[in-house]
């Protein structure tokens, strides 16, 4: 395989976290502007560009299914990757909130495709986990894609467009999902052998299920902070230290693509610290949320600008691998 065909079969579900990084940090701006009156073109800037990304990838990952389709289903079957595919949908369901002040009728359709693919897929991938025969090495943060983060940005998109009781719903059917899979999560980290360095990226998306369920309980509620939310921001700072303190280990094998992964995470409590100061807070949100908006805003430019070097040196996607025919393929451990 040479060619586009090449290029095509090797772009990963799991860029899709680009989307997630690029949106959430234009959330975070927009609400930076309607609680500090910071220039609202920062966060509407991300967001389009988020928006771009996203319509490129969309293009790609159809390519994939319809040019490649062995390489599309050899990544849905794998134990790992497979999980990644979800993030095309929570991706366009974030792209549908962004749109929703400038064009509500196709945010609303956006959302409704994006929430489609998001259940549906979440089913399906969680009715496989169910069935068993998965090699325990195989369970990573990529598990909450589906599920967690699938229902927190229902709620947070259902708030949007007016229907919060119907976001509450997917609030709770996040917020209990990430507390079942994370039990597993932990069990494999405490007592499996160490993780290979390839998948220790993934470890980033340990952040997202508190941060972005903050997100999603400011979200369904209203009313000056409360202890709940307190407590997801603070889980989540714990997170935060936690991967600072194994950065090294965790990206032992160079900072790529695959960083992505903490950015959803990261602009969640970036863009959740800002709306609790709009909600009223004067204490510890009030002395962290600048910091942290700055900080993370940085930290997602040097990733940014990381991510075009690696597009130009040509080393930004994965490597070629052959391709083996769907029908012949030795199906992966806990896949159907």
């Amino acid at each position: 395989m040479s060619g586009p065909r090449s290029l095509v079969s090797r772009v990963p579900a799991s860029f899709f976290g680009m989307v997630l990084g690029l949106v959430g940090l234009g959330s975070a701006w927009r609400a930076a502007h309607q609680v500090w009156g910071l220039p609202a073109v920062v966060g509407e800037a991300l967001m389009l560009a988020g928006g771009l990304v996203w319509a490129v990838l969309v293009v790609l990952f159809a390519a994939k299914w319809l040019v490649t389709p062995d390489d599309a289903a050899a990544e849905a079957r794998h134990p790992v990757q497979c999980c990644f595919i979800g993030l095309a949908g929570v991706a366009t369901m974030l792209v549908g909130i962004a749109l929703e002040p400038y064009a509500r009728p196709a945010a609303l359709a956006m959302f409704t495709v994006g929430a489609a693919f998001t259940l549906a897929f979440g089913l399906w991938r969680t009715g496989v986990l169910w069935q068993g025969a998965r090699d325990p090495a195989a369970s990573t943060p990529v598990l909450y894609l589906p599920t967690v983060a699938g229902s927190s940005v229902m709620a947070i998109g259902l708030s949007a467009l007016g229907h919060p009781e119907w976001g509450r719903l997917c609030f709770g059917a996040g917020v209990l999902s990430w507390l079942a899979i994370e039990s597993v999560l932990l069990f494999r980290l405490y007592t499996a052998p160490e993780m290979p360095v390839p998948l220790r990226p993934t470890l980033g998306i340990q952040l997202a299920p508190p941060t972005v369920g903050a997100t999603a309980y400011l979200s369904v509620t209203s009313g000056p902070p409360d202890l709940i939310a307190f407590v997801l921001v603070g889980y989540g700072l714990v997170q935060l230290l936690l991967l600072v303190r194994l950065s090294r280990w965790i990206f032992a094998g160079g900072v790529g693509a695959s960083a992505w992964g903490v950015t959803f995470g990261l602009t969640a409590l970036a863009g959740t610290m800002v709306r609790l100061v709009g909600r009223g807070d004067t204490g510890p949100m009030a002395v962290l949320a600048p910091g942290v908006l700055t900080l993370v805003t940085i930290a997602i430019a040097g990733l940014a600008l990381r991510t075009l070097w690696l597009l130009v040196a040509g080393r930004l996607l994965p490597p070629a691998t052959p391709t083996v025919p769907a029908a012949a393929a030795v199906p992966l451990a806990g896949t159907r």
